[in-house]
């Protein structure tokens, strides 16, 4: 894991939709505003598999993984991911998560880490103040 350096240290944060969802333009948008707010993105363009979710955010070094689906998948797509990071070496990297999430799910995910479970309407403010907490007290461990 990186350090934090003095003050000028970007959040690294990988952009993704795993799996078979081509809807892109929330995704695009969450992208710009991590950027707008200070963040370093990264992209993993269309249809990434977990797989390569995952290896692409241990090679680049990111802090988080922020995932999106529409397609009903996060059940599969963001615990595969979570669980192939920390199999990569990349287990302090965060995951957060939005898209189409049931109500009923969301305790579920939690329970592995996953956080954030944002859903169409949620403001962008919202989503990147829960990025940078978690990056906070769990990345960097500032308290």
């Amino acid at each position: 894991m990186r350090k934090k350096l003095t003050g000028a240290r970007k959040i690294r944060i990988l952009v993704a939709k795993p799996g078979l969802d081509g809807h892109d333009r929330g995704v695009l948008v969450l992208a710009r505003a991590f950027r707008d707010a200070g963040m370093e993105v990264i992209y993993s363009g269309l249809l990434p598999t977990p797989e390569q979710v995952a290896r692409m955010a241990v090679d680049e070094d990111v802090d988080v993984v922020a995932l999106s689906l529409l397609n009903g998948a996060h059940m599969t797509a963001f615990p595969r991911v979570k669980k192939l990071l920390e199999k990569m070496g990349g287990e302090g990297i965060l995951v957060v998560g939005g898209g189409i999430i049931p109500e009923d799910d969301k305790p579920k995910l939690l329970k592995l880490g996953i956080t954030g479970l944002y859903g169409p309407g949620t403001s962008l403010e919202e989503i990147i103040a829960h990025v940078k907490e978690r990056v906070r007290k769990e990345r960097w461990k500032e308290r």
